[in-house]
């Protein structure tokens, strides 16, 4: 049986617990579509906040990582086109050795030649020196935080400083025997300024296959803290008009519900 009672309204307290949950569940709709994020408050989901925020900073120590490597590639880069210098003057030196070393070459002309001799192995001194290559560096480029196998590492070689290196000091022209020593001297340099070249061109290729990686990784945590912080905007959508229109008809059930209390009233009369 109906119980009527002017005291206490059930039907108003019923729908106004109605609309508080549906005003909160507007709330949060209206909150996710306007900032784009399904976790606006650790509230929404802490659990996967967590999980969010520690992908983001491996995001950010990648973005980071990718940086490092690019500087440290630019660097490298620097020393492969002084390497490349060097190597263009060790022919040079070859040349003027294997004219010395004729017979048919007369005194004066191997003077000539010594002179530019020396000033070709002062010029390589000082590329090598320009370019940081006149003395022996480690290289090490952190990529990721993944322990030591973040870490892109190597030790470049000295050039030298450059002639003692190369086994170029104490080389001359002036006399046909030690042109040919030189000869073979020069030749000898060109191997071993190739064994910096193939260091320097291995951590090239580690670099630059360490950025690939790092930008693969980067694209697939951006997709994974996606899925876990960003709003579906249908799905969204779809819940700020159910709770529109539910809002609109729990209005419309409390005005009902206030109203009804009145009716008691007639029984009075």
């Amino acid at each position: 049986m109906a119980s009527f009672s002017v005291v206490n309204n059930v039907a108003s307290a019923n729908a106004q617990a109605n609309l508080r949950t549906t005003n909160v569940g507007l709330n949060k709709a209206l909150t996710r579509l306007s900032s784009g994020f399904r976790i606006n408050h650790a509230g929404d989901d802490a659990a996967g906040l967590a999980v969010a925020n520690g992908i983001r900073s491996d995001i950010a120590v990648m973005n980071q990582g990718v940086r490092n490597a690019n500087d440290g590639l630019s660097d490298l880069q620097v020393k492969d086109g002084a390497l490349n210098n060097i190597s263009t003057l060790l022919d040079r030196l070859s040349t003027l050795a294997t004219q010395a070393a004729s017979n048919t070459t007369d005194a004066d002309s191997r003077a000539t030649l010594q002179q530019e001799f020396g000033d070709v192995i002062n010029e390589i001194t000082r590329e090598a020196s320009v370019a940081g290559l006149d003395a022996s560096a480690n290289f090490s480029v952190f990529v990721s935080n993944s322990g030591a196998n973040g870490i892109v590492s190597g030790t470049i070689a000295a050039v030298g400083t450059t002639s003692s290196s190369l086994g170029l000091d104490g080389l001359y022209l002036t006399a046909q025997d030690a042109a040919a020593t030189a000869v073979m001297a020069v030749a000898s340099a060109v191997g071993v300024l190739g064994q910096v070249q193939g260091t320097i061109g291995a951590l090239e290729n580690r670099l630059e296959f360490a950025i690939s990686l790092a930008q693969s990784q980067i694209v697939n945590k951006t997709a994974a803290e996606s899925r876990i912080r960003d709003a579906n905007v249908a799905e969204e959508s779809a819940n700020m008009t159910r709770y529109s229109i539910l809002q609109q008809s729990g209005i419309a059930a409390l005005a009902q519900a206030n109203s009804s209390t009145s009716a008691v009233l007639s029984l009075l009369r």
